[in-house]
Order: structure tokens, then sequence, then C-alpha cells
């Protein structure tokens, strides 16, 4: 069986009844699929999907209704903790080994709506903590009269709603849905942009995209959070709206640390969940994978191989970012990437698809809405994607994330050691490394001083001034105060960590979800799996920075599964393809310039489009080699 892209929604309150909102919302959600269904909760809550028919499931008894878009872990656990019959639980699709002989019979298994449900009946609002996977779910309490929406840990799943305020009472009091598009499609919502995080994305802030999005009526139901909506009453005891409740359901920081352990003993274990992480993202496929020749992309790879050797199905195919070889123009000397990538599909006997870009694929990328999620992708992916769809497959497998925490690189750890007192263990670690004292000391040094000064010194070592050339109009900056995350300083591994997973980092599966979701492809994350982040985040420092040697435990975890010049590869730089997409960016912007002066973008004026224009005229190489400033500008503009 193979995946069901799900996406869902619901209204509560004024003309939910009648269903004339819900109906728009699932009409703005074709994307997911063409079977689409409607619940009547009460009188008040109606629930929506669209895809799969196991979105659903209902305990009249209880007065609970579930909506969920969910692919849930370890439903075993689950179920014994439930107290589910076995005849109920047993299932093909989720890897967690041979099937139940009441499965053969015919017996059906449970949903994943239905194992949540469950879990909220037994566990109320704390369900959440029991629950392993990536969700976003609603259930809709009939006796409490209140809607409890939640999305999983990393955000894998999206579940946006809109602001109370700017609903028209009689038609809706909440509304919430999968998509940005399906709640602006309720009646009274508003298509106003959110300057400030319109403003950070088109200048240099980094926005904190947390809770907030692009338009002013729409907000997110932030990773790890749970949102509690019930009935507000006047003084008279009249309802009078709904009251909004967030609630943390997920606390890094409160991950305890793991008891001391031998350096095998951590790889072991490692091993364990990493094995789990992967086989668990399996079923549903057709599967692929994506291959860089990173540490991250091949350690999946080779994971994802194996486990489907083991059941008799062939290996992924795995999509490349960079062109085919014989594309390449000029030809050059020594192409390490391509190296890298052969020596993992030569030991598991994967074949390899490169994906690199054509001018028409930037082209199209940029036209995307980048106001909308779904348009913040690498500009290979479209390639990925159609060759993928064009193999059958349905499940893409990537290392995104990894290097926030279970490949993480030991950011901090030199701060650390400074701020501590270990000076020793700090000289030594230096000594191993092949750059120069007065380099090493920046780096160690630099971040206390201010988060923000080790860009800038990197801006000034490669001749690029001060700063980056943002295109944001300047009328519009000089009114307007960017939305921005705080700097903070990276003082220690687990500060570190807890930075990456706490401050929205992991918005590249939003976008990457919304533009999979086009071809019928879902994208699933095993480095972002609980079990495995939360292992990470329990680990000592040393476990990911030695001396010579960053991300230890993964690298000591798969080096026997890794080819040695994959696992000990320490260079994070792509020369071929960062040169061939260059190229190809620069190739592009005559096509990009002629349609934007043809066709003016009603958001211009958000944007200085005379510098931008002239700039892309005049240096279209250079434009291209920096090119993060020009593309935040040309994803706003709708041309």
């Amino acid at each position: 069986m193979t995946a069901a892209l799900t996406a869902i929604c619901g209204t509560l309150g004024g003309a939910a009844a009648r269903g004339g909102t819900l109906q728009a919302m699932l009409g703005a959600m074709t994307a997911y699929g063409s079977e689409t269904r409607a619940v009547q909760a009460t009188g008040s809550a109606r629930l929506g999907a669209v895809g799969a028919a196991s979105a659903f499931a209902i305990d009249r008894a209880a007065g609970l209704v579930c909506v969920a878009d969910a692919r849930l872990d370890d439903r075993s656990a689950l179920c014994d903790a439930l107290g589910v019959p076995r005849p109920l639980r047993a299932s093909l699709l989720r890897g967690e080994g041979p099937p139940h002989p009441s499965f053969l019979r015919g017996d059906k298994p449970l949903a994943d709506s239905e194992l949540i449900l469950r879990a909220f009946a037994h566990w109320g609002e704390a369900a959440p903590a029991h629950l392993l996977g990536d969700y976003a779910f609603a259930v809709w309490d009939e006796n409490q009269r209140t809607l409890f929406l939640c999305r999983d840990h990393a955000g894998a799943r999206p579940l946006y709603y809109a602001e109370p305020a700017g609903l028209v009472p009689e038609r809706a009091s909440f509304v919430f849905a999968s998509t940005v598009a399906a709640v602006q499609a309720t009646p009274g919502v508003s298509s106003a942009f959110d300057d400030a995080v319109v403003a950070a994305q088109l200048g240099s802030a980094r926005p904190d995209r947390r809770s907030r999005t692009c338009y002013q009526a729409v907000r997110r139901v932030p990773a790890g959070h749970c949102l509690v909506i019930a009935p507000a009453a006047s003084r008279s005891g009249a309802q009078q709206g709904v009251r909004l409740r967030l609630v943390r359901h997920w606390r890094p920081e409160e991950v305890p640390a793991a008891p001391p352990a031998s350096d095998d003993a951590y790889a072991e274990q490692f091993l364990e969940l990493f094995g789990k992480a992967v086989q668990a993202r399996l079923p549903g496929g057709p599967v692929g994978v994506h291959l860089s020749g990173g540490l991250d992309s091949s350690g999946i790879a080779v994971q994802a191989a194996r486990i489907l050797r083991t059941q008799g199905l062939p290996p992924p195919p795995a999509f490349s970012w960079l062109p085919a070889p014989g594309d390449l123009q000029p030809k050059p000397a020594h192409a390490p990437e391509y190296d890298l990538i052969e020596a993992v599909c030569r030991q598991e006997g994967l074949q390899v698809f490169h994906c690199g870009p054509a001018p028409e694929d930037v082209l199209n990328v940029l036209r995307l809405d980048g106001a909308l999620p779904g348009a913040n992708v690498p500009f290979p992916e479209p390639v990925v994607v159609r060759r993928a769809k064009t193999l059958g497959v349905r499940v893409l497998l990537s290392g995104g994330g990894g290097d926030g925490c279970a490949s993480f690189n030991g950011s901090g750890h030199w701060q650390g050691l400074l701020l501590s007192g270990h000076w020793r263990a700090l000289a030594d670690e230096w000594r191993a490394e092949e750059r120069t004292a007065w380099r090493l000391l920046a780096q160690t040094t630099l971040p206390l001083l201010h988060p923000g000064l080790p860009q800038l010194v990197n801006h000034l070592r490669r001749g690029r001034g001060l700063g980056e050339r943002w295109f944001i109009a300047p009328a519009f900056a000089k009114r307007t105060k960017p939305l921005k995350t705080p700097l903070r300083r990276p003082i220690g591994v687990r500060r570190t960590q807890l930075r990456f997973v706490q401050d929205g980092r992991f918005e590249f599966q939003e976008q990457l979800r919304a533009f999979g979701v086009r071809a019928g492809i879902e994208y699933r994350f095993p480095l972002l799996d609980r079990r495995l982040l939360e292992f990470a985040l329990s680990l000592p420092p040393e476990q990911f920075r030695r001396p010579a040697a960053s991300r230890w435990i993964m690298r000591h975890a798969l080096r026997h599964s890794l080819p040695p010049t994959v696992c000990w590869n320490r260079s994070k730089g792509e020369p071929v393809r960062a040169n061939t997409l260059a190229h190809t960016i620069a190739a592009a912007l005559p096509a990009i310039r002629r349609r934007i002066e043809r066709h003016a973008p009603s958001r211009a004026s958000y944007v200085d489009l005379p510098a931008l224009l002239a700039q892309m005229q005049q240096d279209p190489l250079g434009t291209a080699s920096h090119f993060m400033p020009a593309r935040a500008a040309l994803a706003f503009l709708d041309f």
C-alpha cells in the first residue's frame, strides 16, 4: 500500500453546522487528493479531511471525534499502554516485525487516527507525550466543548489557524487547516500581509516562524505545541467567541543526561535508534532517497537499502542535486562530490539519478508564491520530484535536520571549554586542527562577544563589505520593524543544540512537504525522529567533537556501514554543485528580468525593484554567486 497524503481542516461555531465554510476549505486542498470527507461532530463543530479515508476516528460514547494527518511510530508500545487487543493492532504497514496471524485472517488494524483518539481518551491533554512519529491532529471533545489541536515535536506536518478576532462570528468562531490557502478560503479571513514577517524575509534578519506566517490573520500551531480552543463566556453567561490556550508538550531542555558509557556503547545505542527511525519511515513507498555523499544522506541511503534488501525488495533509487557528469561545462579538474556518491552507490548497489537544474527550473521555483510554504526549496528539487515521480516513488527520505542534533558538529564546544576553565583540553583540540592559531582563536572568542560577529568577519574576508545588499524597499523598511529570532550566544554544545530545535529551524520540512504534495510525494526525515533527537540531546559534548573529528558519534557509529572516504570526510564543501548552480542561476536571470519588466508585480512596493533589476543586469554571475538577497526578493514578488 502506498502512502496517502492527507490534509485536515475544521470549523467551530457560527455557520459551521451548515458546512459551507468547511466545503470551501476542503476545496482549497485538492492537491492532496480528490476524496474528501466531512463529519458532523456537534451542532457547532465540523471536521474535514482530504486524502486518506482513515483520517477520521469517532468515539460516540465518549463524545470524541478526531481528524488526523499522522504516521505513528512504535505502535506496539502504544497499543500495550492503551490495552489494545492483539487482533486490532496487527499491521504490515508499520515495519514492526512479522504480521500477527489475525492480520492474515483479514482483521482490520487500527488506523493512526483511532490510536490518537484512544490516547486522548486515556491521557487527555498529556496524550502527545506518548505519541511518536509525524502528526498534526484535532480532537473535538463534545462533553467539554473544546477543540484540541496538536503538532509533533519537530513540526513534520503543518497546521494553521485563523486569528479569531478576524473571523465573522456568524460564519465561524474558529477555523484550522493543513494549508494557509484553506484557512484563507474562510469568509472574513484577511489576506493582508504581516509586514514585520515580510520585512524579516526580505532583509537580513531571520524571521521568527514558530507561530507567525506572512499573513496577519493566519497563524501556525508551533512545533511541539498543542492549542486548546474553548468557548469564552461573557459575564451574563452567554457564549462570546473563543478562548485560546497554547501548551508546550515537548520540552527538549528537560531531556536528562545519558548515563556515562563508552564510545562503543553510545554508538550501539545510536545505531539501534537510527535503524528504527529509518525503518519506521519506509512503509508506504516505493521509497527514494536524497544522496549528496555527505554523512547524513549517505547513512540513510545505506540503512534504507539494507532494510529493504532483508525484505526482498530492491534498493531505493538515489537522487543527487549534481548535474550528470557528462553535462558539466567546463569540465572540473577534480569533482570530489561524485566520488563520494559513487562510493556509496557501488557499495550498496544503488542507482543514482543526477538532478542538476536547468535555467527554467530556477525560473519556475522563483515564480512560486514566496508568501506561502512550498516556495523556499532548493532549485534542483523540481528535477528530483519529476524524476522520482516517473519512477513511481511515493516517499522520499531526506537527511535534513541532522546537523541540528544527530550529526551535530559540536559547535559551542570550544566556548564551553574556554569558559569552564578546561584550557588544556581546549589547547589539545586546537593543536589537532589544521588551521592557524588566530583563526581558531577568532572562532572561539568572536561568538562570545556577539553571535553575529563570525558572519560579519566572513563577509569581510570574502571582500563583501559589512554585509550583503538586500533588496527591501527603503520606504517599507523605514516604517516596519522586522520580526526576528533573537541571536543567542552559542556557549556549550547542549545550548547550541537546543537553539536549533527550539527556534523553528526545522521549517524546511514544511516547505518540502508543501512542494512534494503537488507530485504526490511525501518527504520524511529520519534524523528528526524524536527518539533520536532526545538521545542526541542527552549525550556529553565530547560525543560530537573530538580533536580533528567533528560529528563524532555518527561517524563512529557508522564506521562499519559507510565507505571510509564518506565516513571520515570532513569537508562540507560542494564546489561543483555550487559553481554549476551559480552559472545556471546567471543563465536564468535575463528571462526573469524580462518577465518582471513585462508583468509589473503587484508586490513591488515591498521590494527595491530598480536596484534588484540593475544588479541582475550588471553582474549576473556575481548576483548568482551570492544569491540569497536576490532570491528573497524574487520569491516574494509575484511575476
